[in-house]
């Protein structure tokens, strides 16, 4: 079992499993915050927040997933205030069309959500949508590992 912890953000990773947590470099008047990457197959170096250039490379059996943190000025929002961080996740969450970018056999699910006073998106793509009652635990076992801290 790998730990990944920074920015308040720790997961416990399955053997064989990668990730980061990491904070992008802002721009000119840009501010960013903090993304935790978790996967079961190896990841890229270079990805978007949103897992681009690693869900391309997903084999049938692999997940991937993305917490997302916003603004703290959205943690009052009805968007991420109406649940809490899920620690599970039901197979028929999951659909093609919930994808930030559809890739043929994958399937995602996304939730806007509040844990600590922290407004997160938290978004998994699993490789197989038609895989998704045996892939869903294994995203389900890291869920359960979440700690956020209060900022």
């Amino acid at each position: 079992m790998t730990v990944l912890s920074r920015f308040g953000l720790s997961v416990d990773l399955p053997r064989g499993w990668e990730g980061s947590v990491f904070r992008r470099t802002p721009g000119p008047g840009e501010e960013t915050h903090p993304v935790l990457h978790a996967g079961s197959f190896p990841l890229p170096p270079d990805r978007g927040d949103y897992g681009n250039g690693a869900v391309e490379v997903m084999k049938g059996r692999d997940v991937f997933i993305a917490l997302l943190e916003d603004h703290p000025s959205s943690a009052g929002a009805a968007m991420y205030a109406a649940r809490a961080l899920p620690r599970s996740l039901d197979a028929d969450s999951f659909n093609p069309a919930t994808l930030q970018r559809a890739i043929p056999g994958h399937a995602g699910t996304q939730v806007f959500c509040t844990a600590s006073g922290r407004p997160f998106c938290l978004y998994v793509v699993l490789g197989s949508w038609a895989l998704a009652r045996l892939l869903v635990p294994r995203v389900n076992a890291v869920l359960a590992t979440l700690r956020v801290e209060r900022a």
